[in-house]
């Protein structure tokens, strides 16, 4: 069993209920008295936000995302005997597996990231990049990788997938069954051997006929430090945003670990707007048979490039 730390407890009003909250319309808990779904901000949606963490410090983290109107808790892991040779993308899992449990009892969506996220300004009063009413969605990343877009729906929320963990949004319905996803892997995986089971996630939940969003452009940045465990079994030490909805809201650790490195900052986010930009140009982040069996063509090609269109790294 996982041990958690949590070292904030602000939950949200257990007996307001997401069906009371949609039938009024309103998502009273920000005042937002005469918003439609297509207006609603990340903070009029989120009923809790969960950081995931070990060792790392949280609190600016903590702090910024309170101060975006989110009510924060920590679940911070530890360590135990039997973790000893656990392999760290196994631990993370355990990480995800604990927070899921806990989204699946809420009622409403459900925020999560990991310790080293860093956050734009204004997340809170970010536009929530999926409907609401909608009762087949799984999850939205804010903070993607690797991502690519399957449709473009006629309100402009994007269908697509991921595969980091660092930010995204679960439902309750969506957290109930990678909860069983965990649960399989857990079953059939050597907890000592790598894996990347953050890549299977889409695919699992569409599986279970649940539909995926990813942002018009990342509401954050991955501010970690290269993983050596990715790069010991052939993939990237690195990952980042390509495109980011604003700036920062504190420096990345990238940047920031022997004092603010403003031209390591700078290098690295337009490596990732350069990376981006190729994504999109080779036909990755929408892909040519997607493109052609789309009903809109015009619509997901018109996201695809508007959301490089943005002067700032």
């Amino acid at each position: 069993m996982l041990e958690l730390g949590i070292k904030s407890k602000n939950y949200f009003n257990s007996q307001a209920t997401l069906e009371k909250v949609l039938e009024e319309c309103k998502y009273p808990r920000r005042g937002s008295k005469n918003k439609t779904f297509t207006s609603l901000q990340i903070a009029d949606v989120i009923g809790q936000a969960f950081i995931i963490a070990y060792k790392e410090q949280t609190n600016l983290l903590e702090s910024t995302l309170i101060k975006e109107g989110l009510q924060c808790e920590v679940l911070r892991q530890k360590h135990q005997p039997e973790y000893k040779n656990f392999s760290p993308s196994y631990l993370c899992l355990l990480n995800h597996l604990s927070a899921w449990k806990l989204a699946a009892r809420e009622t409403q969506p459900t925020l999560i990231v990991e310790a080293d996220f860093v956050p734009v300004v204004g997340l809170g009063k970010l536009p929530l990049p999926f409907n609401p009413y909608q009762t087949n969605v799984g999850m939205c990343w804010l903070y993607t990788c690797a991502s690519q877009i399957y449709s473009i729906s006629a309100d402009g929320y994007a269908e697509g997938s991921s595969v980091s963990t660092v930010a995204y949004i679960v439902t309750p319905q969506g957290a109930d069954k990678l909860i069983k996803f965990a649960e399989e892997l857990i079953q059939q995986s050597d907890p000592n051997a790598y894996s990347t089971w953050d890549t299977y996630l889409d695919n699992f939940l569409r599986h279970h006929h649940l539909k995926n969003y990813i942002p018009f452009r990342n509401y954050g940045e991955h501010g970690g430090l290269p993983n050596l465990e990715h790069s010991r079994h052939g993939l990237s030490k690195t990952h980042r945003a390509d495109v980011l909805y604003n700036q920062l809201a504190f420096m990345p650790m990238y940047a920031s670990k022997t004092g603010v490195d403003y031209f390591n900052f700078f290098l690295v986010r337009l490596q990732a707007r350069i990376k981006g930009i190729a994504r999109l140009l080779t036909g990755k982040f929408l892909r040519l048979p997607v493109l052609k069996r789309s009903r809109v063509p015009a619509r997901l090609a018109n996201f695809a490039i508007r959301r490089q269109l943005f002067p700032s790294i």
